[in-house]
């Protein structure tokens, strides 16, 4: 029997809309597994109840009875009615199994019948609801589910935590969840605490990311925001997802969005909240707070120069209602107790005492980025002065590395711009469009150029619009197609112009059509307008275009293309763009094995582009540092360069395909097997969305190594044949590029197609050998003596092995010096019987190789793993799969088996669920009888 009162929740929440809780999730999953109780704490609009829904109706499957009570403050003062929730219900069920004293306690408790009390009948009640949950024990597990426990009235609580203390032993688990914003904060935790078994594991439901917080407005519905926006609403609410949907509904209700520089609409709702303690404020105490409000960085210092005289008598009036936190260590500095405090403030602020509040702040404030903004808020209409000192304070904060405050002092500057001026409206908003652009703000950037182009004349306002809405499309450049002919007629023949049309013809050329030959052409072209016009920016970007795309092609003028695009003089702006020169040599230092120089290169351009605020240069750069790890070998440096990498790119939207391809290499060689197919699979999704053909070709290498290294080598094949064809169609010749050829053709040896992957050896080799990449040849030797290894020549196959070990240690490729050692003492265990692993052991233990050295682990307990031998019964199952049954065989525990392959108890266990599914059984006995069936057979 399964008993469930449901209050004003879904019975089956769909599990998306818990949004960044996986591993709050994954812990509490953990507990309740294992027969424990969880508490789920935080304050109020963080997603206590969503998370509440999803472990009640997960967990809630696998018990005999669910016993659910809420409540609200209104109720809170009635006794027994969270027990009336809890057991009304089962009563029936139980009440002949009650001593009579006891039944007739509970029965007075749950019906008011009676004016039971527990100074009036004490133990008996007490007992009775021991008893009671013991009944329903005995017949199957039960599961308690309290929501808004603070709400709880005291009687029931004081049951619950009278029978819980005594539970032990029972299959009897509580999960609750209780809000802990009141003061004192620890006062509803320690009570809810108090109520449930001692074993209960505390799980704080915090804020989220900008990231998520962007997830959930997406999921709700509030689509197409500008980044710039959502970073907004994630400032203001903190992170707090309720406080976050009830901003981007004001957003959406509001006729004209804030303008730049002002906060966000904060609905009535939000007010709410605080406006009780605001209006408990005296008059000059709450004027002090509002210029606290309008300040970036409120200091007691700051609002005695803006004329806030008693100042710290009214922050401290303050601090006593909860709105400001006062610092031990910092007592000078003002902050308040959310960021909604600050934003209900403002809003709740009239327009004239707003602009009187910036006044004061435009004097009193030190810095001239500060000074200037609260200049133009203080300022209605447009006026020269005004905007020439916001573009002043915009080059400042350009020059700091602070492209995105940059752009939004343009636009303040555009606004306070009169028509006809010099620079015009139209220059200013483009200048922000391009700064929005260099601070990954996308969709600000476009939106600022679809304004300029539906009312600029000028040919040069309106190409440079277009470029900036071809720049924002990124990788999905097919989807602004129709712009090239409109970019084309508005340069006319003005070779300036025509140089950023190139540019970025040369680009599509790449992406959209996947010519290579093309695309050098349209760089080369490019180059040559932007030499006529005197624009040296231009011409570094368009050789620096034309060099990168020669390396890739293995075409011989590569070194000549990127010496021109080396030469002075140099644009600074160019030297840490992801697409100049530096970017360029990089690519060729790695591809031609110079690690040690490659790494100063990239780790240079990745400081000059942190520097000066570049999120695309800093995305790309990032991803170019984790390659050159990943070659040498560290592979627990690549996974975090590869993950902040992927981190910035969801986070502004860039360079995702990209970021995701990288990362699922870097997992595949530092961490989990399954996390590399799950981000490969996301990168070829993305590319294929994109139309990106240049970028597809790269996530499916991604995907067949990581199949590969999954022990799925059909699927490798089926991958990697997909980028041969793209890769020669596009014209990439050069096999540095991708190193997927050795891949394939170690998976094809190991599908019985030992002929097609000796073609595959064979082409590569000749291309290689052309180009001098000795890396590649090494791992062609690898693959090649697997090859005569499946010929019966393993006497050769161990010497070519032995030399390509030797080859790939000098050249410092430490993971792949690793993978020849492992595949030798595979050949010796082949043709010898038992062999040592110890070699591949130390050299992947080096590198953090480790889904390596599990492969190395699971060979050594079971042998090596050779093409058709494994158990018919255990074919379905994937690499990580087969290693924990075969250890499960061996007798390991969970915590045995974790221990030896380097990954967590609760990754144990999620595997051998897949196991289990896949193989039809339900525990690991039948693993063992499976196994051994198949020995007899």
């Amino acid at each position: 029997m399964t008993v469930r009162r449901d209050f004003k929740e879904p019975v089956k929440p769909r599990s998306d809309l818990v949004i960044g809780r996986e591993e709050l999730l994954a812990g509490a999953r953990e507990q309740l597994a294992g027969g424990g109780s969880v508490l789920v704490h935080g304050p109020a609009g963080t997603g206590k109840s969503t998370v509440l829904r999803a472990l009640s109706t997960e967990y809630g499957e696998t018990v005999r009875t669910v016993l659910r009570c809420s409540a609200t403050e209104s109720e809170s003062h009635l006794p027994f009615l969270a027990l009336a929730d809890l057991l009304g219900q089962v009563m029936d069920e139980v009440a002949d199994r009650l001593p009579a004293p006891q039944r007739t306690a509970l029965e007075s408790a749950l019906t008011g019948r009676g004016e039971s009390t527990l100074q009036r009948d004490g133990l008996a009640l007490r007992l009775a609801v021991l008893s009671t949950l013991r009944a329903l024990a005995a017949s199957g597990p039960v599961l308690i589910v309290a929501d808004d426990f603070q709400w709880l009235d005291p009687a029931s609580v004081e049951l619950l935590g009278f029978a819980a203390r005594r539970l032990g032993g029972t299959p009897v688990q509580m999960l609750c969840a209780v809000r802990t914003h009141t003061e004192p904060q620890a006062q509803n935790h320690e009570r809810c605490l108090s109520a449930t078994p001692p074993d209960t594991l505390p799980v704080k439901v915090g804020p989220l990311s900008r990231a998520q917080i962007a997830q959930l407005l997406h999921h709700r519905g509030h689509t197409g925001l500008p980044r710039s926006t959502v970073r907004d609403i994630h400032r203001t609410s903190g992170g707090n997802p309720l406080f976050a949907l009830e901003l981007g509904r004001a957003l959406a209700e509001s006729p004209t969005p804030p303008s730049p520089g002002e906060p966000l609409p904060v609905p009535t709702s939000l007010r709410a909240l605080v406006r009780g303690r605001l209006e408990a404020l005296s008059e000059d105490a709450r004027r002090t707070l509002l210029v606290a409000s309008a300040g970036a960085r409120p200091t007691v210092t700051l609002l005695h120069t803006a004329g806030r005289e008693n100042a710290e008598a009214d922050i401290a009036q303050a601090a006593a209602l909860g709105l400001v936190v006062t610092e031990r260590d910092a007592p000078g500095i003002i902050r308040f107790a959310h960021p909604l405090v600050s934003a209900a403030l403002y809003a709740e602020a009239g327009a004239q005492e707003r602009r009187t509040v910036h006044a004061a702040l435009s004097t009193a404030a030190s810095d001239p980025i500060e000074r200037a903004r609260h200049f133009a808020l203080s300022s209605t209409g447009t006026d020269p002065r005004v905007a020439a000192r916001l573009a002043e304070a915009a080059a400042v904060a350009r020059d700091r590395g602070a492209p995105s405050v940059a752009a939004g002092l343009e636009l303040l500057a555009a606004r306070h711009t009169p028509v006809g001026a010099e620079p015009g409206p139209h220059e200013r908003r483009l200048r922000a469009a391009e700064d929005a652009l260099t601070a990954g703000e996308t969709d600000l950037a476009r939106d600022i150029a679809h304004e300029v182009l539906a009312s600029a004349a000028e040919p040069s306002d309106r190409v440079r619009a277009w470029m900036v809405v071809i720049d924002a499309a990124g990788h999905a450049m097919a989807e602004v197609d129709a712009v090239f002919p409109q970019a084309l007629a508005d340069a006319g023949d003005d070779p300036r112009l025509l140089t950023l049309v190139h540019y970025q013809l040369a680009w599509r050329a790449v992406i959209v059509e996947g010519d290579f030959e093309r695309a050098r052409q349209e760089g080369a072209l490019a180059a040559h307008l932007a030499a006529r016009a005197g624009d040296r920016r231009g011409e570094l970007l368009a050789l620096a275009f034309q060099a990168q795309t020669e390396t890739l092609m293995g075409h011989p003028d590569a070194p000549a293309t990127i010496a021109r695009a080396l030469k002075e003089p140099q644009d600074p702006r160019v030297a840490c763009d992801h697409n100049g020169a530096g970017a360029a040599r990089f690519r060729w230092l790695i591809m031609g094995d110079q690690l040690t120089e490659a790494r100063k290169t990239i780790s240079a351009l990745l400081r000059e582009a942190r520097r000066r605020g570049v999120v695309e240069a800093e995305t790309h750069f990032l991803r170019g540092l984790a390659e050159t790890e990943l070659r040498a070998g560290h592979c627990g440096r690549a996974l975090e360069l590869a993950r902040e990498s992927l981190r910035l790119a969801r986070d502004t939207g860039i360079g995702e395909a990209a970021s995701a391809t990288l990362a699922s290499l870097a997992e595949a060689a530092g961490g989990e097997v399954d996390r590399a197919l799950t981000l490969a699979r996301e990168a070829v999704t993305r590319a294929e969305e994109d139309g990106d053909v240049l970028y597809l070709s790269r996530a499916l290498a991604a995907l067949g190594h990581a199949r590969l290294v999954a022990g799925d080598a059909a699927g490798t094949v089926r991958s990697l044949r997909r980028v041969r064809e793209l890769e020669e169609s596009l014209g990439v010749t050069d096999p540095a590029r991708g190193r997927w050829h050795g891949d394939l053709a170690e998976a094809l040896v190991r599908v019985g197609e030992p002929a097609e992957a000796q073609e595959v050896i064979d082409a590569a080799r000749t291309r290689a050998l052309r180009l001098g990449r000795e890396s590649v040849l090494a791992v062609l030797d690898r693959a090649q003596a697997l090859v005569r290894s499946a010929r019966g020549e393993t006497a050769l196959a161990i010497r070519q092995l032995t030399h390509a070990q030797e080859r790939l240690g000098r050249l410092g490729h430490g993971l792949e010096e690793a993978r020849a050692a492992y595949a030798l003492a595979d050949l010796r265990a082949q043709r010898s019987g038992p062999s040592s692993y110890d070699e591949a052991t130390r050299l992947f233990r080096r590198c953090r190789a480790m889904p390596w050295l599990r492969q190395v682990e699971t060979a050594t307990v079971t042998g090596p793993v050779q093409p058709g031998l494994a158990p018919a019964a255990l074919d379905v199952l994937a690499a990580t799969e087969r290693q924990v049954s075969a250890l499960v065989m061996e007798g390991a525990t969970n915590r045995e088996i974790a221990a030896r392959l380097f990954i967590s108890v609760k990754t144990v266990e999620a595997t051998l669920t897949r196991v289990y599914r896949k193989l039809g059984i339900r525990s690991r006995v039948d693993i063992v009888r499976l196994a051994a069936g198949h020995r007899s057979g």
